[in-house]
């Protein structure tokens, strides 16, 4: 019979689930990066304008189904994570109406957020982007000469607490999905997640 304290230790000594979760959708990420070359929707002002449209049709897909009631106490700072605010302000920027944005496809296929786990794990690739994001913002600076205040607000995200919230928003994860059937369920909607984000960008557009 197998000792429970040691099986106990084992478990103790695995990565966090946020951890964990970046090697489960490796290959789907990869993947993603190969097929979409997001600097190419920097070329000018076009292009950019329906790189933030097919964003904001991939975020409300998601954001549609989760809510701060939602999370609850797993991550009470849902809220201020939200994509949907800044992509409607530069969109706004590109001459985009109130009245625009309800005629943006929305993405459909997406993981349903039945419960907390699979919110997470589709909020995990949202959240991921804004890392990306601070690597992307120099380019729309010198191309288009855009900024986080003049319309690419979404890019620039959390600013400079972006590593910090990204560490928070790990620590949740770390909180909620330390049971194996949680973080199962949460690494299956990321990897679907991601698989839905290609398939979006690149059916789209015809790639």
């Amino acid at each position: 019979m197998s000792n429970p304290h040691n099986q106990h230790a084992e478990q103790t000594s695995l990565p966090g689930p946020a951890l964990r979760l970046r090697k489960a959708t490796e290959r789907a990420h990869q993947r993603l990066e190969r097929r979409v070359d997001v600097k190419s929707r920097f070329a000018n002002p076009l292009a950019y304008k329906k790189y933030l449209a097919l964003t904001y049709g991939f975020c409300a897909g998601i954001e549609q189904q989760l809510s701060a009631e939602f999370f609850g106490a797993a991550l009470p700072d849902y809220e201020s994570r939200r994509k949907l605010p800044l992509l409607t302000r530069d969109l706004a920027l590109q001459g985009v109406t109130a009245e625009d944005l309800h005629l943006i496809p929305i993405c459909p296929n997406l993981p349903t957020s039945s419960d907390i786990s699979v919110g997470f794990g589709s909020l995990y690739v949202l959240e991921g982007a804004t890392l990306g994001g601070r690597t992307l913002l120099p380019l729309v600076e010198s191309r288009l000469g855009l900024t986080a205040s003049s319309g690419a607000a979404y890019l620039a995200s959390y600013g400079n607490q972006t590593s910090e919230r990204w560490q928070e928003f790990s620590a949740a994860i770390d909180a909620w999905c330390r049971p194996p059937e949680r973080f199962a369920r949460a690494a299956r909607s990321a990897v679907e997640t991601f698989t839905a984000l290609e398939r979006w960008l690149t059916e789209l557009e015809g790639e």
